[in-house]
């Protein structure tokens, strides 16, 4: 890779977000490869399958291309753009009226959830339990209501702070630390301990090439 297109992904948001407002849309791409992932976690979470999700990215990086304008800065790029995708999952579902809630039951001590006790430590056996255990977790995330799995989301799983997540839900940051609070012990200390965060809602690298292309030429 040259050295300029090193410097060019490595550039901060508003560094990117200048050079398009000076109409160099190719580097549009960098801020889609760059939260692809986000994305993908903010649509799983609010309930919706993997291909109603990658429609809603791609209508919420193009939305966010139209709008680029408008953003002044005055929150994070990332938290920004998660409004948009939460706006539009939140219409979709509107739309559907058919999206399913389902409440939180815990798992029984019989049941899928792993302990300390009964994971074994095999190398050659790490990558396939760690890929089970993210499917259990996503199992259990998605069981909990959307207000407290939207939180926990953006908290546990994208990274984002108090004030972000306030923002990017449109609510108190009082409310972002009940709501996350009150995540965590539905989802059992067991749980929270052992799961890997990278392997869950994961967004593959072959799905953001494919994103990349479908907005950039759409935009």
């Amino acid at each position: 890779m040259r050295h300029s297109e090193t410097l060019e992904k490595t550039a901060t948001d508003l560094e990117t977000i200048g050079k398009i407002k000076a109409g160099k849309k190719d580097f549009f791409g960098i801020l889609i490869r760059r939260y692809n992932g986000a994305l993908y976690k903010v649509g799983r979470a609010y309930g919706f399958g993997h291909d109603d999700v990658q429609d809603l990215m791609q209508e919420t990086h193009i939305a966010a291309f139209q709008n680029l304008h408008k953003f002044e800065g005055r929150s994070t790029y990332k938290t920004w753009l998660i409004r948009i995708m939460l706006n539009k999952c939140y219409h979709l579902a509107q739309k559907n009226r058919q999206l399913i809630k389902p409440e939180f039951t815990e798992p029984t001590s019989t049941g899928a959830v792993f302990s300390s006790q009964t994971i074994p430590f095999s190398d050659a056996r790490h990558e396939v339990l760690n890929r089970e255990l993210g499917q259990v977790l996503e199992k259990c995330i998605e069981k909990l209501p959307l207000d407290y799995r939207t939180v926990f989301v953006l908290r546990e799983l994208e990274g984002l702070n108090v004030q972000e997540t306030a923002e990017a839900t449109n609510i108190t940051e009082t409310n972002v630390k009940v709501r996350l609070n009150r995540a965590k012990a539905m989802l059992r200390k067991q749980l929270e301990s052992w799961y890997p965060q990278a392997s869950v809602y994961e967004f593959n690298l072959i799905y953001c090439d494919k994103m990349v292309t479908d907005v950039m030429q759409k935009i």
